[in-house]
């Protein structure tokens, strides 16, 4: 069966995947851009229309980064990564923060409570919004990516949801060195969850330190 996977989320030391006070004009909050500009040189981020200063940057960040897209057949996502509000839709006309060809190339499951037709873009991306609990998500997705992986894309309460649930075989998570001091935690109410998974880390001289998590055989 393909894989359930989460990549390149970052979280501050003290756990937060996202900073306080969500707006359009400030899509993580309070935190700004600190969570991911351990990212932004990163050719991966580029390709991405995300980057820095100095765009391209090989390193170990970058062999972290660049493993978002290998055999991922599908996304998923919440309403919050897709839109800057919540509640019903004032009409159809927001099409996402990408542009007109997104990123992802795959069908994304936009999770909401308040769905609406598919939205086709340029470059293979196709959003399909449904409200569902995430073991029904993940079997619409499952039928989206054939035999390719899911990917978990965030925000933080989705991905938070399918580990309650236990539905994630692998995950990248970055720690940022910053501390957030409020906004939404990644961990919270998954205490134990170490014993389902393997955990390895690298420190990057960026001085974020990439966290890899694989399910144990027999979890």
């Amino acid at each position: 069966m393909s894989l359930v996977r989460v990549h390149n989320f970052s979280v501050s030391l003290d756990g937060f995947g996202v900073g306080e006070g969500q707006t359009f004009d400030s899509p993580f909050g309070h935190a700004g851009a600190r969570l991911i500009q351990w990212a932004l040189p990163t050719r991966t981020f580029e390709q991405m229309g995300m980057h820095g200063e100095q765009p391209g940057t090989v390193g170990i960040d970058e062999a972290f980064a660049g493993r978002w897209g290998s055999d991922i057949g599908v996304e998923i996502m919440g309403r919050n990564k897709f839109a800057p509000k919540n509640g019903p839709w004032p009409d159809e006309s927001w099409r996402g923060w990408w542009g007109e060809n997104p990123p992802f190339h795959t069908p994304v499951v936009v999770l909401t409570r308040h769905p609406r037709p598919p939205l086709e873009m340029q470059g293979g991306t196709t959003f399909h919004f449904v409200d569902a609990k995430p073991k029904d998500a993940l079997a619409q997705a499952r039928r989206l990516a054939g035999d390719r992986d899911v990917r978990i894309g965030g925000g933080t309460t989705t991905i938070r949801e399918f580990l309650a649930e236990d539905l994630i075989d692998e995950m990248h998570i970055v720690m940022v060195p910053i501390l957030l001091g409020r906004g939404e935690r990644l961990w919270e109410g998954l205490e134990g969850l170490e014993q389902r998974f393997r955990i390895e880390s690298v420190t990057s001289p960026s001085g974020v330190i990439h966290l890899t998590f694989e399910r144990r055989v027999g979890t």
